[in-house]
This record gives structure tokens, sequence and C-alpha cells, in this order.
């Protein structure tokens, strides 16, 4: 087994004295660990790396980003929440495949473990996570922008008791952000992936839930990124967002169902 302390300490160089396939092989299964320090100190960071600098080949990419597909259906918290760390990179890196976009889909919306950090397991972070692969696909050119606004709408929208606490809301709405810089979107497109929190969230007096709550606190930090631009991978500006006004207009409108102070 390769000492993986020590390949971190060599900024992370590839040891030369084993095939590239075992190795990602070896850091695969280290990424399913309940261990944090191997999951996500060697793991982790050893692939994010790796795939940052170009050191596995696009068949390994695709290989990789399979497997990272499956886990979204996998038993344990902790497997289901890199994988989409790992697939972000992947597609960063110019490898997509369509199929791993279902599995993806499927899992966000119905992850029932919104944690972010377990003083055992270390970071799940399940809702930033997942929120930082759909703001990547939601920039990609095959990827269908709505489809990923609609995705974000509804992980908020998904009942649930986990009030989130560790940054998630402003995670999601950066990605969502992010795919409204989208040039083909309509002002159409733009707005009514917002039109099932007027249903999904409960009006103002009547009740303060967890679902008011992470709704309102994304929206909220949405309506900055909105208003003042967003800053997308490799910018050294930040981008504005076409229909800027309308998705404003249809944001104040969500928010003063939740509170009356809105103007």
């Amino acid at each position: 087994m390769t000492d993986w302390t020590a390949v971190r300490a060599d900024d992370f160089a590839v040891p030369a004295d084993r095939p590239l396939d075992e190795l990602v092989g070896e850091l695969s299964e280290l990424l399913r660990s309940a261990d944090p320090i191997e999951r996500d100190r060697v793991a982790y960071s050893t692939l994010a790396t790796w795939i940052g600098r170009g050191v596995l080949s696009e068949g390994q990419l695709r290989e990789l980003g399979d497997e990272m597909a499956r886990r979204f259906g996998d038993t344990e918290i902790q497997t289901r929440t890199f994988a989409p760390l790992i697939l972000d990179c992947i597609v960063s890196a110019g490898v997509f495949e369509a199929s791993w976009v279902p599995p993806f889909e499927r899992w966000y919306v119905a992850e029932t473990d919104l944690r972010g950090f377990d003083a055992k397991l270390g970071w799940l972070h399940a809702v930033a996570h997942g929120a930082d692969l759909l703001g990547t696909l939601g920039l990609y050119p095959a990827v269908e922008p709505v489809e990923m606004l609609r995705l974000g709408i509804g992980r908020l929208l998904t009942p649930t008791e986990y009030v989130l606490r560790d940054m998630e809301d402003d995670r999601l709405a950066y990605a969502l952000a992010a795919t409204l810089t989208r040039s083909e979107l309509t002002a159409e497109d733009a707005t009514e992936w917002l039109v099932p929190a007027f249903t999904g969230i409960v009006p103002a007096g009547l009740s303060v839930s967890p679902v008011n709550t992470n709704t309102t606190r994304t929206l909220r930090a949405l309506y900055v990124f909105v208003d003042r631009g967003v800053r997308l991978p490799d910018a050294s500006e930040a981008t504005q967002l076409p229909h800027a006004v309308q998705i404003k207009a249809q944001l104040v409108e969500v928010l003063r169902l939740v509170s009356r102070s809105y103007f």
C-alpha cells in the first residue's frame, strides 16, 4: 500500500513504483472511508489534484466518473457525498457523460442526511457538495441549464427537519447564480423555475419551517449574486446575469411570502 501521507508531503507527486490504475483504484476505495483523514485529506485531495493537473487519461476519468455515479446509491453517507466532488473535478477537466446526470439528480433531491459536519465522520456536506457539481453542470454546454435550476429549487423544497448551518445556502446560491449566466436562457427560463416556491413554502405567520428557512436564506444570497454579478471559475471579474431585473423581481415575490418586510 502506498504511503499517501508521504505523497501529500511531496506535493502530490505520482508514485513511480505502481501503475497509475492501481493508485487511482486505491484512492477511489479510500474515498469511501469513514475516517475523514483518509477520505478528505488523502483520497479527495490527491484525486482532485491529479485530475486538475491532467495526470489521469480521459479513459481513466470516464471510468472514475462511472464509479462516482454508481455511488449515489451507496448505503454510506460519506460515500454518497464525496462522489459529487470528484465528478465536479472530472467535468471541470472537460470530461462529461450524460449518464452521470440522472443518478446525481435523483440523489440530490432525495438525500435525507443533510449534516454539514459530523464529529466522527468529518465533513459530509450533501447540499454543499451537490451544489458544487450542480453549478459545474449548470455551466456545461451539454447540460440544459433549466434542468439544474429546477434541481436546485427541488432540493430546497424537499421536506426536511434539518436547518442548513454550514454555508450550504451560499454554495447553492452560487451554483444557481452561475447557471443563470447561461446566455441561452430566456427571461421566462430564468424566472419560472422559482414558481414551485410559491406553493412549496408556507406563508408568513403560519409556520417557521426548516424548508422556509433554507429556501429564503438561499434565495437572499442568490439575490446578491443577481444584483452584483457572479465570479465564475478562472474569471478575474464578475459576470453579470442576463435578465437580472426579472429574476430579482421574482425573488422578491417569493420572499414576500415568508416575510411582509420585503418591499
